[in-house]
C-alpha cells in the first residue's frame, strides 16, 4: 500500500501521521483500531491475522 493511502487512513482514525515511517505509522493505526501492532515484527506467518490489511506488506 502506498503511503499516501496508509496516511489517509490514519488521518481517518485520528492519527496525525507528520513524518512517521510506513511501519511506525501502520503500528500505530493497528493500536488504534486495538490489534497487535506486529506490522513488520517477522511474526506475519504466525500472528492470525489472516484478513489483516497490512498482511500483503507485511509478508
Amino acid at each position: 500500500m502506498k503511503m499516501e493511502e496508509i496516511r489517509k487512513i490514519a488521518q481517518d482514525k485520528g492519527i496525525s501521521p507528520q513524518k512517521s515511517r510506513k511501519a511506525d505509522l501502520i503500528r500505530m493505526i493497528q493500536r488504534a483500531e486495538g490489534n497487535n501492532d506486529c506490522f513488520e515484527s517477522g511474526q506475519a506467518e504466525i500472528c492470525g491475522q489472516i484478513h489483516c490489511l497490512w498482511r500483503e506488506d507485511c509478508v
